[in-house]
């Protein structure tokens, strides 16, 4: 399986250089945004990606869960962090978002491998 999160990052690489070749001024506006909301601030920064992997689970986004995940880690989260974050989501989200926890923890395992 973490072969599988793996190659979802490889691809979302060449994505978003294809993306950005293609979209350049939507990519670049939404840089902009989230290097300035995804900083420290009155929220530090692990917490904010935390807020994202729940916002992310409950909209069931799979690439934003992958994405958050791993940025939560270099943030300094801890696994334990990033599972009570996804049990919140699971709260507001329902079932829906229940279905999403398999994502999360395949992630978390292989980016801890």
């Amino acid at each position: 399986m973490s072969c599988q999160v793996h190659q979802f990052f490889d691809d979302y690489k060449k994505s978003y250089t294809k993306m950005r070749n293609l979209v350049p001024e939507t990519i670049e506006g939404f840089s902009q945004l989230y290097s300035k909301v995804m900083k420290e601030g009155s929220i530090g920064l692990a917490q904010k990606e935390l807020i994202a992997v729940g916002i992310s689970i409950a909209e069931k986004c799979e690439p934003c869960i992958r994405l958050h995940i791993k940025t939560a880690f270099k943030a300094g989260c801890t696994k334990e962090q990033i599972l009570e974050a996804a049990s919140v989501a699971v709260v507001m989200g329902g079932g829906p978002a229940l279905t999403q926890l398999p994502i999360v923890i395949e992630t978390i395992e292989a980016l801890q491998d």
